[in-house]
């Protein structure tokens, strides 16, 4: 599993594995028809949120003291340690905020349980915040762990695109990382 710290279209750094977007399972057939109306809405997310917080939430699964980040080599390792480093504490902010959110919501969600048909909305809410709570552990492992950052010609060239705003290479560029490193739905997390 290869992790990646690169800059989407708009120029905001994105972090994301080359692991395939991945279902959260459940075992009791019970809660199946509920749970599985929840990961549909779930999946409505855009791509290159869903890609980030699961990606996050992979780093517990990383037993290594070291975690390899591929990034585009254009800063020097220092600045994108320090990059990296306050991404990661705004993430875990973020995450930190949108679970008090949640759990405030969660006992309004149950009461949703007295209308007729499965209680949609307290799954959507259930598989949000089991995401979120994985992702704020995942942060939280990759800030104790030493990170080595590898540089990568063609998250270079990615970079150089951008900022010379050249669409046109846009395709192109990205289908030959997502060969290299095989990654899936790659235009979905940094371009669409």
């Amino acid at each position: 599993m290869q992790f990646f710290f690169v800059q989407d279209h708009r120029q905001k750094h994105r972090y994301f594995s080359s692991e395939p977007l991945s279902q959260i399972q459940i075992q009791s057939s019970r809660w199946k028809k509920i749970w599985e109306l929840a990961k549909d809405k779930l999946s409505l997310l855009p791509k290159r949120i869903l890609r980030q917080e699961q990606a996050l939430g992979q780093a517990l699964k990383v037993e290594e003291e070291t975690i390899e980040i591929v990034y585009s080599g254009r800063l020097e390792e220092k600045r994108i340690r320090r990059k990296f480093y306050f991404f990661l504490q705004r993430q875990r902010s973020k995450h930190i905020l949108l679970l008090i959110g949640e759990a405030l919501f969660l006992p309004i969600s149950g009461l949703a349980a007295i209308l007729p048909g499965p209680n949609v909305f307290f799954g959507v809410l259930a598989i949000l915040m089991i995401t979120h709570w994985q992702a704020l552990r995942g942060i939280n492992r990759i800030l104790k762990k030493e990170c080595k950052f590898t540089p990568s010609f063609l998250l270079e060239e990615w970079e150089k695109a951008l900022s010379a705003k050249r669409k046109d290479s846009f395709a192109q560029i990205l289908d030959e990382i997502s060969d290299q490193y095989n990654i899936t739905n790659l235009q979905k997390v940094l371009w669409k």
